[in-house]
């Protein structure tokens, strides 16, 4: 969170073989009624405050990706998914719930098992990928949507548009369809730093503020950072969108098999 430089209400989104999302709460450490955790953020030296986040983990994101692989042949190494799954211009109606050893927040189920929904005959290895790429999207975005419930607010993290902004970062995040369609799911700007290894970037960043080599507004000013980010822009039609989430928690609930 500090790489990211998030503030108070602001959220970050890692991707990697699972994903992590956290939202900056401030001051107040909020407990979640939501399925999500309450953590320390950050307290930038010892006089300085504690700052307190919301944190919902991922168990299967990029980890997907590699079964596609290892398991089912259908790439032959991570960086293949994208140009797969671009090859068409949707799912076809196909859901996947990687839910291989349960599911994490805001769920905790640990019954559920993993299912791939929809398939026609008209299903392909491409929209199979896709529909991976979109698992990934659509449990950040239920996250979000615990922390948005839990908060009572997305947050001051908003642009000169009045939209609330989703940072990202991890390996993963190389992938701009998978970015695309994180966008085009929560509905709002999605935000990718030039800099994407941002564990060891906010690392740095605390080194640094701890012998004076910068001050924590250095840090935290977000205009040269803006500029050097890319930012996607959500495309998909709300009420589209509204579809897809309401078919994504229909998919969702197949997973729990051996609770009926």
């Amino acid at each position: 969170m500090v790489g990211q430089a998030c503030r108070k209400g602001e959220a970050k989104s890692t991707y990697g073989t699972g994903a992590f999302i956290l939202l900056n709460t401030g001051e107040e450490s909020i407990k979640s009624n939501h399925g999500l955790l309450s953590t320390l953020a950050y307290k930038l030296g010892p006089k300085a405050p504690t700052n307190y986040a919301l944190e919902g983990s991922i168990a299967i994101a990029g980890a997907a990706v590699q079964w596609l692989g290892d398991s089912l042949g259908i790439i032959s190494s991570a960086s293949e998914i994208e140009e797969l799954a671009s090859k068409v211009d949707s799912t076809g109606g196909v859901y996947f719930v990687p839910a291989f050893n349960g599911l994490f927040a805001p769920w905790w189920r640990d019954d559920a098992r993993g299912v791939c929904i929809g398939i026609t005959r008209f299903t392909n290895k491409s929209h199979i990928a896709r529909a991976v790429l979109e698992s990934m999207c659509f449990q950040v975005k239920d996250v979000l949507d615990s922390m948005q419930k839990d908060s009572g607010e997305k947050g001051e993290n908003k642009n000169e548009k009045g939209e609330f902004l989703l940072r990202v970062d991890g390996g993963a995040t190389v992938d701009n369809l998978l970015m695309q369609i994180q966008a085009d799911l929560v509905g709002t700007p999605v935000v990718r730093p030039a800099d994407i290894e941002t564990t060891a970037l906010g690392a740095a960043y605390a080194a640094g503020l701890a012998v004076g080599v910068w001050t924590e507004d250095e840090i935290f000013s977000s205009g040269e950072r803006m500029k050097k980010a890319t930012i996607f822009q959500p495309g998909l039609d709300k009420e589209l969108r509204e579809k897809k989430v309401e078919s994504w928690c229909k998919a969702v609930s197949r997973t729990n098999i051996f609770s009926r």
